[in-house]
C-alpha cells in the first residue's frame, strides 16, 4: 500500500471561498441574457477572470472582445463585473450597441466616490495594479484627477497640486493589509490624505483574505483555486505565504496540482478566488482525496449573504418577455 494511503491527511477549507455577490450577478447577466435575446450575446473583455467560467459562456454562444469596435454594430453587449470607462459607454452608443452593464455594484461606488471627489477639484490617488481593467475604468472617471499609486514602490512618486485636498480610492480586489500600508505611507507624505467614505476593498474580498489568514497558519501547503489574471485570487497566494504557510500555489483547476508540492504535507488547506465556481474545488478535493487527503474540514471565518439585483436594462426586458 502507498504510504499516501496509509495515513489519513488533512485539508482545511477555507469558508467563505469561491463565487462573490458580484461575479454571481455577472455570469447570471450573461446566462440570462442567452437565454432572453438567444445567441450570439457579446461581452466587453471577460466578464469574470476565469478560464473556466469564459469557456462555458463561449460554448452557449457567449462571444468575447477586448473593444466595442469588434461588435457588430445594434447588437448586444453587456460590459464586465470589472466596470468599464464613459469613454466605453460613449463609443457603445456611437455604434448603436444595445448595452447591458454588469458592473459589480461595489466597483461603481468606486467609480461614484471618483467623479464626486473631482467634481470637488480634489487630487486622488488611486491605490491598484496598472493595466487591470477595474483600474482602467475607474481612472477614466476622471483622468485629469486621478493618479495611479501601484502598491509601497508607487508611493514616492506621487505629486499633487494641494496636498490639503487629496483622497485615495482603492482597487475592490486588493491586499488589505498591502493596501493599509500603502495608505499609511501616502499618509506620512500627506498628512491631511482623506479616506473614502467607506471601504473600497470589497467585502468578499477581505473576508476571503480573513478566511485564508485562519488556514495558513495551520497548513504547511495552501492551494488557491483561481486564473492567472485574477487579481483576488493572486493576493490569496500572497496573504496565505504571509500568514504561516510553508507554501502556497494558484492552480486553475486539479489538473495543475504538482505531486511534488504534497511532499511531506500534512495538512493542506484549500480555498478560491471570488470568481471560481465551487466544481473546480470539489476536483481539486477529489485530487487530494487520491492522494491520501481524505481528512476534509470546512473552517468558516464569516458568514456571507451578500446578493446583487441583476442589471436593470435585463430586468426590464425579462420582465416583458414574462408578461408577453
Amino acid at each position: 500500500m502507498d504510504e499516501h494511503t496509509q495515513t489519513p491527511r488533512r485539508v482545511l477549507v477555507a469558508k467563505p471561498r469561491g463565487y462573490c455577490a458580484g461575479v454571481d450577478r455577472a455570469v447570471e447577466t450573461v446566462e440570462r441574457a442567452l437565454d432572453r435575446y438567444g445567441a450570439p450575446v457579446y461581452v466587453r473583455k471577460q466578464i469574470v477572470h476565469n478560464t473556466h467560467v469564459v469557456k462555458g459562456l463561449e460554448a452557449r454562444g457567449a462571444i468575447f472582445v477586448d473593444e466595442t469596435e469588434q461588435v457588430p454594430e445594434g447588437a448586444i453587449v453587456i460590459f464586465s463585473a470589472h466596470g468599464v470607462a464613459p469613454s466605453v459607454h460613449e463609443e457603445a452608443a456611437a455604434r448603436g450597441l444595445r448595452t447591458i452593464d454588469a458592473t459589480c455594484p461595489l466597483v461603481t461606488k468606486v467609480h461614484n466616490e471618483a467623479k464626486r471627489f473631482a467634481a470637488k477639484d480634489y487630487d486622488i490617488l488611486l491605490i491598484g495594479h496598472e493595466g487591470h481593467e477595474e483600474v482602467e475604468g475607474t481612472a477614466g472617471e476622471a483622468p485629469a484627477h486621478i493618479q495611479l499609486v501601484d502598491g509601497l514602490e508607487g508611493v514616492d512618486g506621487v505629486t499633487v497640486r494641494d496636498p490639503d485636498k487629496v483622497v485615495w480610492l482603492s482597487q475592490t480586489t486588493l491586499s488589505v493589509d498591502e493596501t493599509t500600508e500603502t495608505v499609511a505611507r501616502l499618509r506620512t507624505r500627506f498628512p491631511n490624505l482623506i479616506d473614502p467614505p467607506s471601504d473600497d476593498i470589497c467585502y468578499a474580498t477581505s473576508n476571503r483574505q480573513t478566511a485564508v489568514k485562519q488556514i495558513a497558519a495551520e497548513s504547511e501547503l495552501v492551494i488557491v483555486v483561481g486564473s492567472t489574471n485574477s487579481s483576488n485570487s493572486k493576493r490569496l497566494v500572497e496573504v496565505a505565504k504571509d500568514y504561516g504557510a510553508d507554501d502556497a500555489h494558484l492552480v486553475d483547476d486539479a489538473s495543475h496540482l504538482r505531486d511534488e508540492w504534497l511532499e511531506g504535507v500534512t495538512t493542506v488547506g484549500l480555498t478560491s478566488g471570488a470568481s471560481v465556481p465551487e466544481e473546480l474545488v470539489d476536483g481539486v478535493l477529489r485530487a487530494l482525496a487520491e492522494r491520501g487527503f481524505t481528512d476534509v474540514q470546512e473552517v468558516e471565518s464569516v458568514k456571507e449573504s451578500m446578493r446583487f439585483a441583476l442589471p436593470h436594462e435585463l430586468r426590464r426586458d425579462l420582465r416583458t418577455a414574462d408578461s408577453a
